[in-house]
């Protein structure tokens, strides 16, 4: 309004520069009579026609001009008007409610028929909310689609009270007083561009047969050409499905590149050719498996083949028979159903076993550690990789910050022990005091930082070494200079085992060290019942022969009453889901090691004829922990890392933090289904 008056002002005074001009006529026809009479006179008369003309156009013409700049001002008002309505960018105004308050020509042919006299823009596009409409004067950005076309919808709340008044002066109400502009942008076709490009793109991948000597040992020699070539044409014939190649670059190794376009097939499907691999019998005793390494959305086709030689390590790291696909950051795993057959040859045992010797030679202290919470195989594992160190002359720590009441039995022999120092256990400050240049740091049963006895070593130490018979997970210990992880081994203590018997020559161990060692492969093989095969009796013979004792073990993990009732009540209390899977609540009041007997509870509702896999679930400590075991049908690791937590193939665990025990139970029933649902459950 005040620029409206302001306008009305300039526009009268421009008008009333002739009347003002009249006064200097008269004035200069007053000094031209001063000068010459005769002059004047003239002047004068000059001056009498142009104020009767003056004030005739500004009496007779004002009103036609007011009239001819307002029909001006109107017309170029309504021509602004008509860019907006005819203007090839769909251009609305809405309220904060998000009724449209007003649309241009293209905003209205992309209603059509389903324009109302108020359409709402959120119900238009469900990604836009009421929230969004109120943007500060920013613009927001959605991407959303009405029928069957993309659009990005740009959304910029507008501050002109005019516009505002104008469209309450039209009898419209604002909601709340805003008005947003809002413009849409067809991305159709763009998106289908950015699609077929992204189809297009290279994906590396590697593919390795996990057990090809095993198999061609298991079949006779005349017939293993035969067996080569088969394997040989299921591979080729499954790549070229999708119009990929395929190079075979080492005897059981070959390389492959697809189109993207064709992932998507390929992991709906799970990757078939992982078990029709395994039907390809010309008598061979063995069933061939192989592994799968993919790499895709790389920066480059080296990046992707990085990606590839990443996935097929983890693959084999997780006891092959599987796909593994590492798109940028994120990692996906199919397959895994069957055992890992156990290696006969001790070759990689002996490579390792000097490796770390090298290792050891050059540093002054070792640091030992397990996971949170150890259980005997951590610790029997410890105290294997201790006697090394003693044996080599190097200062040796283990960290132990939670003794659980399975250890500490065990434990309790080398404590007030002449034998041993008495700084043998830290806690994990006290060992991160002690960590330098010339610290090594050895991680026993366990590969994922977080959930070791102090993960602040993994800072503090350059030199580390891991041992694990665990699946490795998406979350490694990725700075080890030595790692050592073979998923068909029983338990931690039988790699140590070995170790021990190729890092040096005449190396002792001890009766106490011997009986560590042994109860964590007794532990985790339930007396020999698990995920055993010929190394782990040969590991299991040379502890004997060191001076371990079968029945001193035995009375070592007797139970107490409490712990055995608790685990008779979660056996007894198991709900028993799908048929097939049993699944109970360990009681944690008034135990030591609640995560333990739950545990162990988990293992004798194996003992449950139809039952495939068992989960136990025990509240402790503000937290959540899953014991998962099976017998062969089901892999308990891939159910436990959907959960956060992984494992073994028969024996895996996982912690959830911040949700009840019924909210725990109902995500592991949602995983089984899952599991079912994808066919991982045999």
């Amino acid at each position: 309004m005040k620029d409206k008056g302001k306008m009305r002002w300039t526009f009268r005074v421009y008008l009333q520069w002739p009347l003002y001009l009249t006064v200097f006529m008269v004035l200069l026809a007053a000094a031209v009579g001063a000068v010459s009479f005769t002059a004047g006179i003239i002047v004068s008369a000059f001056t009498l026609v142009y104020i009767g003309i003056a004030l005739w156009l500004y009496c007779s013409r004002k009103r036609g001009i007011l009239a001819g700049l307002i029909a001006f001002a109107e017309a170029y008002d309504q021509s602004k008007q008509d860019i907006l309505k005819e203007m090839l960018v769909p251009y609305a105004v809405t309220d904060r409610t998000g009724r449209l308050l007003w649309m241009n020509r293209e905003f209205s042919l992309i209603l059509g028929e389903d324009k109302t006299a108020a359409p709402n823009l959120t119900a238009l596009f469900p990604e836009v909310t009421k929230e969004m409409l109120a943007t500060g004067g920013e613009t927001v950005s959605i991407h959303s689609s009405y029928l069957e076309r993309n659009y990005r919808v740009d959304l910029r709340e507008l501050a002109i009270a005019s516009l505002s008044q104008a469209v309450a002066d039209n009898g419209l109400e604002t909601g709340e007083g805003g008005i947003t502009a809002v413009y849409l942008m067809d991305e159709t076709q763009t998106l289908k561009y950015k699609q077929q490009v992204n189809d297009q793109k290279l994906v590396a991948g590697l593919i390795y047969l996990d057990n090809y000597e095993e198999a061609l040992e298991s079949v006779e020699e005349v017939r293993r050409s035969l067996l080569t070539a088969l394997i040989d044409r299921k591979i080729s014939k499954y790549i070229a499905s999708m119009n990929g190649i395929v190079k075979k670059i080492e005897k059981d190794k070959y390389f492959f590149a697809i189109c993207q376009q064709h992932m998507a097939k390929m992991q709906e499907s799970r990757f078939p050719i992982l078990e029709d691999v395994k039907t390809v019998n010309i008598g061979n005793e063995m069933a061939v498996t192989l592994s799968i390494g993919i790499g895709m959305n790389g920066e480059s086709y080296a990046q992707n083949y990085e990606y590839a030689r990443t996935s097929i390590d983890m693959a084999l790291g997780r006891g092959g028979d599987q796909a593994v696909v590492k798109d940028s950051d994120k990692i996906q795993y199919y397959g895994g159903k069957a055992q890992q057959m156990e290696k006969t040859t001790r070759v990689k045992a002996r490579v390792k076993a000097h490796a770390l010797r090298e290792l050891m030679e050059n540093k002054d202290r070792l640091l030992i550690m397990g996971h949170r919470l150890a259980d005997i195989d951590a610790f029997g594992a410890a105290i294997g990789i201790y006697r090394i160190a003693m044996s080599m002359n190097k200062k040796a720590n283990i960290v132990l910050n939670e003794v659980t009441s399975s250890v500490r039995p065990m434990m309790e022999r080398f404590l007030d022990n002449a034998e041993y120092p008495d700084d043998m256990f830290l806690k994990g400050p006290q060992a991160a005091e002690l960590a330098d240049a010339g610290t090594m740091l050895v991680v026993v049963d366990v590969n994922r930082p977080s959930i070791t006895d102090e993960p602040s070593l993994l800072r503090l130490v350059r030199t580390i070494v891991v041992l694990d018979h665990h699946r490795t997970s998406n979350e490694v210990i990725d700075n080890a200079v030595l790692s050592y992880v073979e998923p068909y081994a029983s338990s931690t203590c039988e790699m140590v085992a070995e170790v021990l018997q190729y890092i040096a020559d005449g190396i002792k161990v001890r009766p106490a060290e011997a009986d560590a060692m042994y109860a964590g492969i007794v532990i985790d093989t339930q007396n020999f019942t698990n995920q055993t095969g010929v190394r782990t009796f040969e590991a299991a013979a040379f502890l004997r022969r060191s001076g371990a004792d079968i029945t001193r073990v035995r009375k070592l993990f007797r139970e107490n009453m409490k712990d055995y009732q608790a685990k008779a009540e979660a056996v007894r209390a198991a709900e028993v889901y799908m048929d097939a899977f049993a699944i109970s609540v360990c009681p944690a009041e008034g135990l030591d090691s609640p995560t333990i007997t739950g545990a162990q509870a988990a293992n004798e509702l194996l003992e449950i004829k139809g039952i495939k896999a068992s989960v136990v679930l025990t509240d402790y400590n503000n937290t959540i922990y899953f014991s998962a075991r099976s017998i062969d049908e089901v892999n308990v690791q891939v159910m436990m890392e959907k959960l956060g937590g992984g494992g073994h193939r028969t024996i895996a665990g996982a912690q959830m933090q911040g949700v009840s025990i019924q909210e725990a139970k109902d995500r592991l029933k949602e995983v089984i289904r899952q599991m079912l649902e994808e066919g991982d459950v045999s």
